[in-house]
């Protein structure tokens, strides 16, 4: 067994300067999580530039017992690409793994290394005139490995699916360096255990993605994006049923968000105007594709005028050049970057079925309010798909700090109600650390236990981002 030294030596050695860094500097941005919530040390960030080097460094880590936390683009919201503040985690970045390996038109398949960010995928894709269906507001830094490890979602699932509805094949190195090749681009395929879902939203828990065979679709001909004004979500959800039966699957994205947060974007985004002449409680953000032949790309226009000849739908504005609908959907890709601009907030990506999604919205606006009274309520997300982020602003007259001081009470408090109305309290953004109380508090029992099983067979060392979804 060696020695920690002189396996961060080895290392070291295997990688050269390019590949492992111990410099405070060039590391402190990776220690730090998006929100700000959780910071971390590490006594190295290596860098791997291949599969075989990335196996290098997890034999050497597993023979000394180091923990390892891999890191995408550090783009998450729970602190799941974060290390802990022992100074004792190895930080192991995978922007290095960043090539376009193929792209498959006929077969519809593209395969890359982890570390591609996603807007490379997907202009990667465009280029072989096919589509990548993974879609984030942070496209420009998330890369494919941390999508898939956390099973990401965002504005497209509602027709493509979230990153797991993606995934054809993985190739994955365990902890202890061996590398498992699942790289398969087949449809059909029942040999066997899939195994290959195991580390789909394993959080890097089970083993480290070095390489992802995705789904292509075909490029959409005709695209169209519309800001509806409604009275309230129960108003946004008969209009979804209603459009659904029109228009099949060429919905691609219904995102929901309340007046409060489009004032939130109006103030925080330079140049952003109010897209309808009067305001509204609610609004919708939708979008179809089409990659047959649409009359006009006019797919929206006549459902639209429908919905407000009978009163359901108060306003509406269809896009009529690619800029105008680039400026739609900027309303509502700033959203998060606008909250967090104007002050502290406690989080909460939850799903619920979208029978449950209105009466959800207001009682647990209510409850909120009654937690901590003053509290702006931002409610908003992929409406369609059942998946809503429902933040709680601090009041104006709270110390932030006091204020965050309760999370754990109120996010407590909400997920009851989340599971009460049959929902999760983790849709699209994972568990990381922020939510590892939860997890075990409302996903015990027979299910946890045969995750903490899998852990054990694939990690017994527990070297592969400890601290993560299970605790420490």
């Amino acid at each position: 067994m060696l020695s920690r030294d002189a396996a961060l030596a080895a290392i070291r050695e295997r990688l050269g300067p390019a590949g492992a860094t111990d410099d405070p500097e060039i590391i402190a941005p990776r220690l730090r999580e998006w929100r700000g919530r959780f910071q971390g040390r590490t006594p190295l960030w290596v860098r791997p530039a291949s599969t075989a080097e990335l196996a290098a460094v997890l034999a050497i880590c597993h023979d000394a017992r180091i923990p390892v936390v891999p890191q995408g683009g550090n783009t998450g919201l729970c602190g799941g690409a974060v290390p802990d503040d022992s100074g004792r985690q190895l930080l192991l970045g995978l922007e290095r793994l960043d090539r376009v390996l193929a792209v498959d038109p006929e077969g519809g398949s593209i395969t890359v290394e982890a570390g591609c960010v996603l807007a490379t995928v997907q202009a990667a894709a465009n280029e072989a005139g096919r589509l990548f269906g993974l879609s984030l507001a942070s496209e420009g830094s998330a890369q494919i490995g941390g999508c898939v490890s956390t099973n990401a979602g965002g504005t497209n699932v509602l027709r493509y699916g979230t990153a797991r509805e993606q995934v054809l094949g993985l190739e994955v190195v365990l902890a202890d360096g061996r590398v498992l090749d699942l790289l398969r681009s087949l449809r059909k395929d029942t040999a066997g255990y899939d195994l290959k879902q195991w580390f789909i939203g394993a959080e890097g828990t089970l083993g480290i993605i070095t390489r992802v065979c995705a789904r292509l679709y075909p490029l959409p001909r005709q695209l169209q994006t519309a800001l509806v004004a409604l009275p309230d979500p129960t108003a946004a959800l008969a209009l979804l049923g209603r459009l659904r039966q029109q228009l099949g699957n060429a919905l691609s994205a219904f995102e929901l968000m309340p007046r409060h947060g489009l004032e939130l974007v109006l103030d925080y985004r330079a140049g952003a105007r109010d897209p309808l002449a009067e305001p509204y409680p609610w609004y919708v953000l939708m979008e179809t594709e089409s990659s047959g032949d649409m009359t006009g790309g006019d797919a929206l226009t006549q459902p639209l005028a429908d919905a407000m000849a009978t009163g359901l739908v108060a306003d509406a504005v269809v896009a009529g050049t690619l800029a105008q609908a680039r400026e739609l959907w900027a309303l509502r890709d700033e959203l998060s970057a606008a909250q967090k601009h104007a002050g502290p907030s406690i989080k909460h990506d939850v799903a619920v079925p979208l029978s449950a999604m209105a009466g959800f919205i207001d009682e647990a606006t209510a409850l909120a309010v009654r937690l901590v009274p003053g509290c702006r309520v931002l409610a908003f997300g992929h409406v369609g798909d059942g998946n809503v982020h429902f933040n709680v602003g601090c009041p104006p007259e709270m110390e932030g700090q006091a204020f965050l001081a309760r999370w754990a009470e109120v996010a407590e408090a909400i997920h009851d109600l989340v599971v009460a109305h049959g929902g999760t309290p983790s849709a699209e953004h994972g568990i990381g650390q922020l939510k590892v109380h939860e997890l075990a508090r409302l996903r015990g029992g027979l299910e946890l236990e045969l995750m903490r099983g899998l852990k054990q067979l694939l990690d017994p060392r527990g070297i592969l981002n400890p601290g993560k979804l299970f605790g420490s």
